[in-house]
């Protein structure tokens, strides 16, 4: 998609100088070449709602279940995996991790390098996307806990140089996305300056600078709008609130206390070894590998934390259980309302505050999904926790992208829930 750029700003400009400007007539989700070759509909996702995205592989050799998954269920997700991935348009790869009370059963197709042709491992690391927000609110509730912030807490209180007209939004609000904050991932000149560099170092305790000449969407707690927006906002607050810096807040918080030790915040674009590689995948052109492409600054505690399968199966199991918080803040999490994560998770999706509840065919688990180019995630667990499903894949998959393949997935999804659980019964 053929950019016209504006003249260079002065030296002197300020950070929404200069912008590139689509020529006319031609509309978003058309094909953008950028490093390296990065297509338009991959970074038109990253700055969607979701966050920050071909080739007709056949099932690998590699495509097995470890230890040999006994029970229907497995086999038959076994089988889909497979399928998945020789779809067109489907990941080149996918890992699943089922973990009950004892050793996880993990279960693959495809690979982790369409180069090398190796399969995906418990300890590749992978952009997790918006599951990120998970680890935000995990800060959070925890300061709540401590005393440090209030779920009644407001922009005001805690960030007073933010636009006057955000200050009544609480953090309740910015936890389950009631809050009404302009979503900046959405605004033309972060976008513009994105397109421009896709590997710009953005400075992210100003990305909320990008709206702040907005007002509210609506007014504060009056309904549901997912925004990339209120888990910046967050994070801010979690800053403003001990004088720590958010990546400090995540080591001390969560990273030690649930044993994640390949787990991140980065700034850059260079992905840790080993990494599953993320594909853009849009037939007939071959898969074009984007683990690189984007700087995560530009997403920062709304999705930038980079993990394994290994580690966020560790997370999702104690955040879900409220191992890091109070019983009486995990009862204020899940107040659950109409809302939906992005992409959607299996059965039907309620928000809490930072998690969402999914309810299946098979029985309930909570959770956050998450997508950024090149990845696609979902962590869930049983409400204790004892039970719990990674869902990686290797290529993005959102409503804005792929709607045809977001509902395969949510299918495999819900069978990978019942294959974790068993039927429901009575």
């Amino acid at each position: 998609m053929p950019l016209t750029p504006a003249p260079r700003p002065r030296p002197d400009a300020g950070p929404r100088a200069g912008r590139f400007r689509l020529r006319p007539g031609l509309r978003p989700g058309l094909r953008l070449r950028i490093r390296p070759r990065l297509r338009r509909p991959s970074l038109v996702a990253l700055l969607g709602a979701s966050c920050l995205g071909g080739l007709l592989l056949a099932p690998t050799a590699g495509a097995s279940a470890d230890g040999g998954a006994d029970g229907r269920g497995e086999r038959a997700l076994q089988r889909q995996l497979e399928e998945l991935v020789a779809t067109p348009g489907g990941p080149p790869g996918v890992i699943v991790v089922l973990q009950r009370d004892g050793s996880p059963r993990v279960l693959r197709a495809g690979v982790a390098d369409l180069e090398s042709g190796r399969p995906i491992e418990l300890t590749d690391h992978t952009r997790i996307g918006s599951t990120a927000k998970a680890f935000s609110g995990a800060v959070a509730l925890r300061l709540v806990q401590q005393g440090e912030l209030s779920l009644d807490s407001t922009i005001g209180d805690t960030l007073p140089r933010l636009p006057q007209a955000w200050w009544p939004v609480t953090l309740r609000q910015l936890l389950n996305h009631t809050s009404g904050l302009p979503d900046y991932s959405e605004d033309q000149e972060f976008l513009d300056l994105l397109l421009a560099d896709p590997r710009r170092a953005f400075d992210p305790r100003r990305l909320l600078d990008f709206v702040a000449d907005q007002e509210l969407r609506f007014p504060a707690g009056s309904r549901y709008q997912y925004s990339n927006s209120d888990n910046i906002a967050v994070a801010l607050m979690a800053e403003a609130a001990t004088h720590k810096t958010y990546e400090d807040l995540l080591r001390r918080i969560v990273y030690r206390p649930l044993g994640l030790t390949d787990t991140s915040l980065p700034l850059g674009y260079e992905m840790p070894e080993p990494y599953m590689h993320g594909y853009a995948v849009a037939p007939p052109a071959p898969p074009e590998d984007v683990s690189e492409a984007l700087s995560a600054s530009g997403v920062w505690a709304s999705g930038g934390i980079i993990s394994t399968p290994r580690d966020m199966t560790r997370f999702i199991r104690g955040y879900a259980a409220g191992e890091l918080t109070s019983r009486e803040i995990l009862h204020e999490q899940r107040r659950w309302i109409r809302g939906a994560s992005e992409p959607a998770g299996p059965g039907r999706n309620r928000a809490g505050l930072a998690i969402f509840r999914y309810d299946t065919r098979c029985g309930v688990v909570l959770g956050h999904t998450g997508n950024f180019p090149g990845y696609t995630q979902l962590i869930a667990a049983t409400p204790d926790g004892r039970r719990s499903l990674t869902f990686s894949l290797t290529t993005q998959v959102n409503a804005r992208l792929t709607p045809d393949l977001v509902e395969r997935l949510r299918t495999i999804e819900e069978n990978a829930v019942c294959a974790l659980l068993g039927p429901r019964r009575g």
